[in-house]
């Protein structure tokens, strides 16, 4: 029954912790029978089996539970089989979804080689444009994920596709995360590429792709700034952020900080 085996997948993670804790006790019970589990589900038959994995995954990835070796060598090999050109519609955006999703909890090294040439095809997906709109949406948290060398070097133009897509859903998710793919870059290539870029989509067509542009246009601004003068910094959840100097904490440490949120780096799919 799929009810059973999606119940069994909300019990995953308060088992792995448990194990994880007395590890002494069960050294290799969470690798040896809960983890092939949890990877069989990934390709379930059923949308909630499969849903209910992928949540299950994300948990073990955030609580640091998954070895790196089950992460490189049964975790990401299904995911790029579901993801491959030729698979099911529904699978490959569930797959790249996920993929998104997971980039930020992994590696650099493992991000680099074995997830970003998966979604840099993807980003060009002329069959699904619900693949383009995941990749869009999250393209500032894998540039994150990868570092400046990898976003310049292959993501960049991928970004350059996306903000020129015939959909302007597409279009909207480029400028809300327009300042996260920004601070990922050098300061030349903020000037010479993503200027003229952000000046293309604060010009669109679609008044709402040119309103989220405006939206972007101050934290986009921001990342030409000296962040040790300036003093703006990125959060870990993604926001633009200002950091108070010693001067004022030293001055007045009664007052509320000064640190404050400006504008998140990216926002999800219109």
């Amino acid at each position: 029954e799929p009810t059973v085996r999606t119940e069994l997948m909300e019990q995953i993670p308060p088992i792995a912790i448990f194990l994880q804790e007395s590890r002494p006790n069960f050294p290799t019970a969470f690798f040896e029978y809960l983890m092939p589990i949890v990877v069989r589900y990934l390709t379930d038959v059923n949308n909630q089996v499969r849903k209910a994995g992928q949540e299950a995954l994300l948990i073990l990835l955030e609580q640091d539970l998954v070895a790196q070796s089950d992460i490189e060598n049964k975790v990401c090999p299904i995911l790029l089989d579901l993801s491959a050109p030729d698979s099911d519609d529904e699978y490959k955006v569930e797959a790249v979804n996920i993929i998104c999703k997971m980039a930020s909890m992994l590696s650099r090294t493992t991000v680099e080689h074995l997830l970003l040439p998966r979604f840099c095809e993807l980003c060009s997906d002329g069959k699904l444009f619900q693949v383009r709109k995941i990749c869009a949406a999250n393209f500032g948290d894998i540039c994150n994920a990868v570092g400046q060398e990898a976003t310049e070097r292959l993501l960049i133009p991928k970004f350059f596709e996306l903000c020129s897509d015939s959909v302007w859903g597409m279009r909207k998710a480029c400028a809300e995360c327009f300042m996260a793919v920004s601070y990922t870059t050098s300061p030349e290539v903020r000037r010479s590429k993503l200027s003229p870029l952000f000046i293309s989509l604060i010009s669109d067509t679609c008044r709402w792709v040119r309103q989220a542009a405006f939206q972007s246009l101050g934290p986009f601004i921001s990342t030409f700034a000296n962040p040790s003068s300036a003093g703006l910094y990125i959060r870990e959840d993604g926001t633009l952020s200002i950091r108070p100097s010693p001067q004022d904490v030293n001055s007045n440490s009664c007052q509320p900080s000064n640190s404050i949120t400006l504008m998140s780096s990216s926002a999800g799919a219109a």
